[in-house]
């Protein structure tokens, strides 16, 4: 490997090319962790130039997680793999609201990657926990909107190795398992039917993998606020942790992002058409003509896709006790979602 997967292993000298200057102008950088992702560790590297230069004041590294059951499950699910993909081949002058990106690198084991991305900063990322409104939620939408657009019913899709990849006979094999240990973990923390819910995703595991969407695009897997940088004054955002990456319905994505980020019960269910209507709004300014109820009904059963990501996530990467309470968030909100759209009841 002749790539650093870590800033203790960077030099200067390498950083300053990868940032498209001389070696000697970097004199030094400081490394400190940022974020709250269970799957990779990233840090914010101040940097201290030698003199005035082009280069950034700081940048943001990006490495695999330090917890090897987040490694694992990353090499299983191709996981670096897709955000490293995303940046070399997509991103760039794709027109998503995305950091951009300086240096991205992945060894042959899958794992051992580096990425070097722009500081957002003063951006602030999203928190899961408070949740957010929906007024909160109109720049995301509007960003889901510009990467759905992206490759929507596009022949490229398939072209994709790294996009097109197929975890089925994983997902059907580990989830009934995982489900077992969410639900003993949280047993105590969540309410019955939301625990319940998991059960009926199980006995219909089959149909909910196996069904078409109404239009089938690029869809970020994992889009909630924790994943989403936003501007001060809120009104633009930045969509990060482009691990998830697949091919899907993009009103799943949306009701993934609704579902996850509202915490009262009775404004996330005023808001789900709203969002809904907003998404078709911003897609048709891109040039995308929806058929709009198949693509509700794909909005109805993406709400299980929040709860699904919480069980799988929950039991794969490193425990924290803000991990704990984000997980339970983050099937109960959704849970409650799908029950009032009766979402499995469509599979």
């Amino acid at each position: 490997m002749s790539f650093p997967t870590s800033p203790d292993a960077m030099s200067p000298a390498w950083l300053a090319e990868k940032l498209g200057q001389e070696p000697e102008a970097l004199r030094s950088f400081t490394a400190t962790p940022v974020g709250t992702g269970q799957m990779c560790d990233s840090f914010r590297l101040t940097l201290d130039w030698a003199e005035p230069v082009g280069g950034p004041a700081s940048v943001v590294a990006k490495c695999p997680s330090h917890d090897e059951a987040s490694r694992n499950i990353a090499k299983l699910t191709g996981t670096y793999v897709k955000e490293v993909s995303w940046y070399r081949e997509l991103a760039a002058g794709s027109g998503v609201a995305a950091p951009h990106c300086y240096h991205a690198d992945i060894a042959d084991d899958d794992v051992d990657f580096v990425l070097i991305l722009s500081d957002l900063a003063p951006a602030r990322q999203g928190d899961q926990l408070a949740g957010t409104a929906l007024s909160g939620l109109l720049p995301c939408i509007d960003a889901a909107a510009g990467l759905h657009a992206l490759l929507w019913d596009d022949p490229r899709l398939g072209t994709l190795p790294w996009l097109s990849r197929d975890n089925g006979d994983l997902i059907r094999t580990l989830f009934p398992q995982f489900y077992l240990g969410f639900r003993e973990r949280y047993a105590a923390r969540l309410d019955p039917a939301v625990l319940d819910l998991g059960a009926g995703i199980v006995d219909r595991l089959d149909a909910y993998l196996a069904r078409e969407p109404a239009a089938r695009t690029i869809v970020h897997g994992d889009l909630r606020i924790d994943n989403i940088l936003f501007a001060p004054d809120g009104g633009r955002c930045w969509l990060i942790d482009w691990q998830t990456l697949g091919r899907g319905s993009g009103a799943g994505d949306l009701a993934y992002l609704v579902g996850t980020s509202i915490a009262d019960p009775a404004e996330r269910a005023a808001a789900d058409r709203p969002a809904f209507d907003c998404w078709i709004a911003a897609l048709d300014r891109r040039g995308v003509s929806p058929d709009e109820a198949g693509l509700w009904t794909d909005y109805r059963i993406g709400a299980l896709s929040g709860y699904f990501m919480a069980v799988f996530a929950s039991m794969s990467v490193e425990r924290t006790t803000r991990g704990d309470e984000m997980f339970a968030v983050m099937a109960e909100r959704p849970a409650r979602q799908a029950l009032a759209l009766e979402s499995l009841d469509l599979l």
